[in-house]
Order: C-alpha cells, then sequence, then structure tokens
C-alpha cells in the first residue's frame, strides 16, 4: 500500500493547527482520510484550504471544479454524532460515514503533488 508523502503529511497537520480546525494526530492520517469528514474542512474553509495547498505545494488549480467530488458542506448530524460521541471509536467513524459520504481525500492531493495540477 502507497505511504502518504511527508511533506503532505505535514502540510495538513500544520494547517489545521495553524487555523485551530481540530487536533491532529500524525500517525492517523492516511491516503484513506477524508478532509471534509475526518479533518472537519468544509464549506469555505475548505476552498482556502486547497488555495493555501495550490501555493505551498506549487500546484495548477485552474482547472480544479467542485463538479467531479461535489461540494463538501458537512452535516448538521454528524457535527452531533462526533460532539456526543467523540471520534476516535471505530464504530463512531462507521456511523459518520454512514451518514455522511466523504467527498474529498488525502489520495486526491497526493495526486495533485506528484503530477501538479489538482483536477
Amino acid at each position: 500500500m502507497e505511504e502518504i508523502l511527508p511533506p503532505l503529511k505535514e502540510f495538513i497537520v500544520d494547517y489545521c493547527d495553524r487555523y485551530k480546525i481540530r487536533r491532529v494526530d500524525p500517525g492517523t492520517i492516511s491516503l484513506d482520510t477524508s478532509i471534509d469528514l475526518d479533518l472537519d474542512i468544509f464549506d469555505i474553509e475548505i476552498d482556502l484550504f486547497l488555495s493555501d495547498f495550490a501555493d505551498h505545494f506549487r500546484i495548477d488549480n485552474s482547472k480544479f471544479t467542485w463538479y467531479k467530488y461535489g461540494y463538501p458542506k458537512g452535516s448538521t448530524r454528524v457535527r452531533l454524532i462526533k460532539t456526543v460521541f467523540g471520534y476516535n471509536k471505530p464504530w463512531v467513524k462507521r456511523l459518520a460515514n454512514y451518514c455522511y459520504k466523504p467527498k474529498f481525500k488525502v489520495h486526491h492531493l497526493q495526486e495533485a503533488v506528484k503530477k501538479g495540477v489538482l483536477v
């Protein structure tokens, strides 16, 4: 299985710490980590995240559109589940994934870093 690139992992952790989105353990980030569900980056924050990502890695994002993935809006139900039960237990993650389908994952970012284009 392919591993996440260390600079990408460092960027995600630094971004979450800098903007106080949520505390992220670098060991838990994998290619299947969802940007909107696992990291709680959605709505306007996802656009800011992608802008910083493109600037940091010098990636062309001029052709990027949300039509392919669907715009991540978050979910009130998932936010409530995370608040009540936390998000560390596997059954909570499965329930949250059932309620809200993640749209944008770390492997999309890694492909953009490798190719130089975010599509």
